[in-house]
């Protein structure tokens, strides 16, 4: 059995599958759109011995590693397509790095020559033109989150993890706290930005919109959740809520929660019974299940539970309600006294890290907090998320049922397994449904709208000889779950498919995946056909593409 370390960095909610984080956020003022003065210099590059080539050739999961000829430092959507443009014309493999959170070898791998940086795009502005929010690709959440809040009393429905950025966050379908509420973050997507690479190398940039007369506005689509790497570089997105009427800055976008009503709790292992255990994950289940739909009267309540190993002490619930709503205490009493129906144990203060969320001591009794606050406390202030030299896997599933007895032994026999010692170990459920499942499959290409919640398995380690172990950790418990349809979570049984922004590459392997359903399937069910028509027609040589890219037809 390998060493394990200190508690490392954890799954990223709405975490990218491509290009995403960035530095810090500048918000111009209204109508701003000329290019300011940076600091790197347009076509800068990095080259093989200079001493910011080795951070820039990986992203934060320490298993992958590129070796390109050059980093291009991107500054610019004139610059993006200078650099494509030269790395078309030269036949370089290229591959597109914001934050460098993805799960996958996606932008970090031994075939790619050129890594086109995004991470110094990270302005935030409102646009009259468009009447929506610009948003360019390098733009940390956290900072994305404090600019339209601090300027216009707005935001997106986005992720918790403060280093996040918007370029592969939102192409492949963004979640977070306020999703129940008000949906994904493409469900407010006006518009996209995109450098693109035409049948005879032609290089150029393509502004899609949601607009029904906009010819390219399959382009936009495919950007609501195909996942970053697939059509060309992303430079900017637009947000604009659906609905949203008027010129008003503030009335173009949800307008966050003034205060929230937050709880954190835990379950200590050793008051854990395989029968306590089972009721806790079927109340968990059984909650979500009934509290689905878009009309459902808790809607805006939102619960991360993790369910850690035994290693590591204790299962972490965290639950945050708008404490706009004059019912906010009542739900959230509702809905503790849900998940702890039967089970025989009181929830304790926090005392450790609860996996994904640090340590929130003081929440066992629910406090208020602005919105803000609470959105800074949550996603920054657990080292394991913040962790950039840590290895990772990552398997992903949206949930149609509740959990089978059957699953939930899996759970409870791989996370107690006497071989298995690390505590950076867990299965993360997120709330999901409410105004998620408002939404057509075929509306954007997220395509799963009738899930009650999403889960995730993952475990970090860090050093290189225990990818084996660990690896097969993951596989192991991932195929047992998921045993009575191949061991992987095909849409249309109790799951719907997995998530491209967790992508895991074992789903295009048979040796992994033995239902017999094609990868494309679990990631994006019907939608799939139109998104490679749409690659044919923007992409059609194929020039942006990773392991679970879309194929041209």
């Amino acid at each position: 059995m390998p060493e394990t370390g200190v508690q490392r960095r954890s799954v990223l909610f709405g975490a990218a599958a491509a290009a995403v984080g960035g530095a810090a956020v500048a918000a111009l003022p209204t109508g701003a759109d000329a290019a300011p003065a940076h600091a790197v210099p347009a076509g800068s590059k990095v080259l093989p011995g200079d001493p910011r080539y080795r951070e820039l050739s990986r992203g934060n999961n320490q298993r992958f590693v590129a070796q390109p000829e050059y980093i291009r430092i991107i500054t610019s959507a004139q610059d993006a397509e200078d650099a494509v443009r030269e790395a078309v014309q030269a036949g370089k493999r290229v591959s597109i790095r914001g934050g460098g959170h993805c799960f996958s070898d996606f932008v970090c791998n031994p075939e790619i020559e050129v890594v086109l940086d995004v991470s110094q795009l990270t302005r935030v502005y409102y646009d009259q033109v468009r009447r929506a929010f610009a948003v360019e690709a390098g733009a940390r959440l956290i900072n994305v989150y404090e600019s339209l809040f601090k300027g216009w009393n707005v935001t997106i429905p986005g992720g918790i993890c403060y280093s996040v950025g918007v370029g592969g966050h939102i192409s492949g379908g963004g979640y977070g706290l306020l999703s129940r509420a008000h949906g994904l973050t493409v469900d407010h997507l006006y518009a996209v930005e995109v450098v693109t690479v035409g049948a005879n190398g032609k290089v150029r940039t393509v502004v899609a919109t949601r607009e029904p007369n906009d010819p390219n506005r399959d382009l936009w689509w495919a950007h609501t959740g195909a996942g970053g790497g697939n059509f060309g570089v992303v430079t900017k997105y637009w947000f604009r809520s659906p609905g949203a009427k008027g010129s008003k800055p503030s009335d173009q976008l949800i307008n966050p929660p003034s205060t929230v009503l937050i709880s954190a709790i835990e379950f200590p292992w050793d008051q854990l019974t395989p029968e306590k255990f089972h009721r806790l994950l079927k109340n968990f289940g059984d909650w979500h299940q009934r509290n689905a739909s878009p009309n459902s009267p808790n809607v805006q309540l939102s619960s991360l539970f993790n369910v850690s190993s035994k290693a590591h002490g204790s299962l972490g619930m965290f639950t945050q309600v708008p404490n706009d709503n004059p019912n906010a205490r009542q739900i959230l009493d509702d809905y503790l006294e849900a998940i702890t129906k039967g089970v025989g144990i009181t929830p304790q203060e926090v005392t450790k890290p609860l996996a994904e969320v640090g340590i929130l001591s003081g929440f066992a009794e629910p406090r208020e907090l602005p919105w803000l606050q609470a959105t800074r406390l949550v996603g920054t202030n657990n080292p394991t998320i913040t962790n950039p030299t840590s290895r990772g896997v990552h398997k992903s599933a949206y949930m149609l049922k509740n959990f089978t007895d059957e699953q939930i032994a899996a759970v409870y026999k791989h996370m107690t397994r006497p071989d298995f010692q690390n505590p950076d170990t867990m299965l993360v459920l997120f709330s999901f449904g409410g105004q998620v499942n408002a939404v057509k499959e075929d509306a954007t290409a997220n395509a799963q709208r009738d899930t009650i919640f999403k889960m995730c398995f993952q475990t970090f380690w860090e050093k290189e000889s225990d990818d084996q172990f660990y690896v097969g950790w993951a596989r192991d418990i991932f195929s047992e779950f998921f045993a009575a349809t191949g061991g992987v979570p095909v849409p249309g049984t109790g799951a719907d498919g997995c998530y491209i922004n967790y992508p895991d590459n074992d789903m295009a392997d048979s040796t992994h995946n033995r239902s017999g359903v094609p990868w494309s399937t679990l990631y994006f069910k019907g939608n799939y056909p139109r998104l490679q028509q749409i690659k044919r027609r923007y992409d059609p040589t194929n020039y942006f593409r990773h392991k679970l890219s879309i194929e041209p037809v």
